[in-house]
């Protein structure tokens, strides 16, 4: 990914509800677009009786960073943050 942490392909979705064409499957579908509804959406998907698709809307610049990491991944990941002045 030549230090950019987010991988291209994954930048470019349709803009649909995926939530709701989780729904037509037959699964449980939740949409989450503000953070104090996250801790609820984490609850109702945990506690459902069948599989959940949990579509969370977020700011596409920050990339993410699983919450159990080593220190030394951690400083890997702010590495290729890293972008030098005048680099592309």
């Amino acid at each position: 990914m030549e230090g950019n942490p987010r991988f291209e392909g994954s930048q470019r979705l349709r803009d649909i509800p995926h939530h709701r064409f989780a729904e037509v499957l037959g699964l449980r579908g939740i949409f989450v677009d503000k953070p104090e509804r996250l801790g609820d959406a984490w609850d109702a998907a945990f506690s459902a009786a069948g599989p959940v698709l949990l579509e969370v809307k977020a700011a596409p610049n920050v990339p993410p960073l699983p919450p159990h990491v080593t220190l030394k991944q951690a400083r890997q990941f702010l590495t290729s943050l890293y972008r030098p002045p005048g680099a592309r």
